[in-house]
């Protein structure tokens, strides 16, 4: 298998720093980069060179951890199912809490060079300030491991608590990491796709409260203004269909000359991704593959979709970091999970290149504040030459509705009061509802909370791009 320039490089690095006496090697590559098969590659070279005697990898979701596997037997020629005469193991993260004293004994008796896989999952500078994960690293593995390396292609946690085997600048206060490989390096490899984002917005928002209508010129205002969840504004039946209309046609384009492109849509909740899948077909008669924690084998269905041709996939929670569906290049961003980390990871699925002729990647979204700025942040780490991200504002006319669900929520945490209307919705959009989901957050039977009838001009914002240094 031929590595690529930055593999060889990694994998050199690291070798180097074990053999002049390194114990933890902590490697940052931009997703999409190909952290799997670097870290099987050093995998083989470790074995090869005689400095281990067995490989275990820990990831954080069973998609991962079968795609490990299959990548260590692959490069290295040897079985890694954990049985007789096999050469290691690949596991999830959730799986070390349950390993009992005569799988962690293993690491007293034999070299072992462990991989930990989206290592900034698991936390703790020692056991008092760990998490689950982070202190069975602590407790069984951090001292008894002969060698390791942590992969990551986010190096924080939301929760800005320090990432396990992690060290940190004693002046940044950052992870220092052993080599690092940005989205700037990978786009000049061509290793990585150039990605573009379309910002969704409305110029034209009426809000109906207790003291008056309050007016919104964009989501932002809306947002930062008054108590209006954005959780409401990701279940909008009309936001949702004309979001997808966008990514479909998008996708269609795309599909004239890279037939397998795929497009994924990262939703907020299983009701939310049926609803999703709901409006897919009966707007533009396409169905989607949903993959859910509900469903009996996720990581077969995530793997059937990864070698079809098949259009859309749904997923809540189960591609996001790690997960390789390279002929992915559009998405539309739905979660109301809104950290830079999630943002990043969720951009990260639809960079990975390929030998189809049309490498564009899409991600489009709602004109959330926070979502925009991890955009800005993004066009930072893209090369000046590659071009420009834009954020388009394109044309809506919808309403949106406040679900008594939500709003019993609200009032439990909030003596705000909204002063609310019962209406008649027109027929099409009772059609659209989800008529047999008493919990649904657009149903028809509730109060109006707020009124979008924005109709506005294509706009482009262009961003001036620096190179990181």
């Amino acid at each position: 298998m031929k590595l690529r320039n930055w593999q060889i490089e990694c994998i050199g690095l690291a070798l180097q720093k074990y053999k002049s006496g390194l114990k933890h090697f902590l490697a940052l590559a931009t997703p999409g980069a190909g952290k799997t098969i670097m870290a099987s590659a050093l995998a083989k070279q470790m074995l090869e060179n005689k400095l281990c005697d067995l490989v275990m990898c820990f990831s954080p979701s069973s998609v991962v951890c079968v795609d490990f596997s299959k990548a260590l037997e692959e490069v290295i020629g040897e079985k890694f199912d954990g049985l007789i005469g096999s050469k290691g193991q690949s596991l999830t993260y959730q799986s070390m809490q349950y390993l009992d004293s005569d799988f962690w004994s293993i690491f007293k008796k034999y070299r072992v060079f462990v991989i930990f896989d989206e290592i900034h999952h698991c936390s703790g500078s020692s056991v008092e300030n760990a998490n689950a994960w982070g202190e069975q690293i602590i407790l069984n593995i951090q001292r008894s491991a002969k060698f390791t390396i942590a992969l990551t292609g986010t190096p924080w946690r939301s929760d800005a608590s320090p990432i396990a085997l992690a060290t940190y600048s004693d002046i940044t206060d950052k992870v220092q990491c052993d080599y690092v490989y940005g989205l700037a390096d990978a786009i000049k490899d061509k290793v990585c796709r150039i990605p573009k984002v379309i910002a969704i917005d409305n110029d034209n928002i009426s809000l109906q409260e207790h003291d008056g209508e309050k007016s919104f010129n964009s989501f932002k205002e809306l947002l930062t203004q008054s108590v209006f969840p954005y959780l409401e504004i990701i279940y909008n039946e009309t936001l949702i269909i004309h979001l997808i209309e966008q990514a479909n046609q998008k996708l269609n384009l795309l599909r004239k000359s890279s037939p397998s492109a795929g497009g994924l849509i990262v939703a907020s909740s299983v009701d939310h991704a049926h609803l999703i899948s709901k409006l897919l077909f009966e707007h533009f008669d396409e169905k989607a593959t949903i993959v859910t924690y509900l469903e009996d084998e996720p990581t077969k269905i995530i793997h059937s979709y990864r070698y079809s041709c098949s259009k859309w996939v749904i997923s809540v929670g189960m591609i996001s970091e790690g997960t390789n569906v390279p002929r992915l290049q559009v998405c539309c961003h739905l979660t109301n999970i809104k950290t830079e980390m999630h943002f990043r990871q969720i951009l990260g699925r639809i960079l990975r290149m390929t030998n189809e002729p049309n490498q564009e990647a899409i991600l489009y979204m709602p004109a959330e504040p926070k979502l925009i700025e991890y955009a800005y942040r993004i066009s930072q780490d893209v090369p000046v030459e590659a071009g420009v991200v834009h954020f388009e504002k394109i044309s809506a006319n919808f309403k949106a509705i406040k679900s008594s669900k939500l709003e019993n929520k609200k009032k439990q945490s909030s003596h705000h009061k909204t002063s609310l209307e019962l209406v008649t919705l027109p027929n099409s959009y009772k059609t659209n509802a989800l008529d047999d989901d008493k919990d649904n957050l657009l149903s028809a039977t509730y109060e109006s909370m707020v009124n979008i009838f924005g109709k506005y001009k294509q706009e482009a914002l262009d961003i001036e791009l620096k190179l990181l240094g």
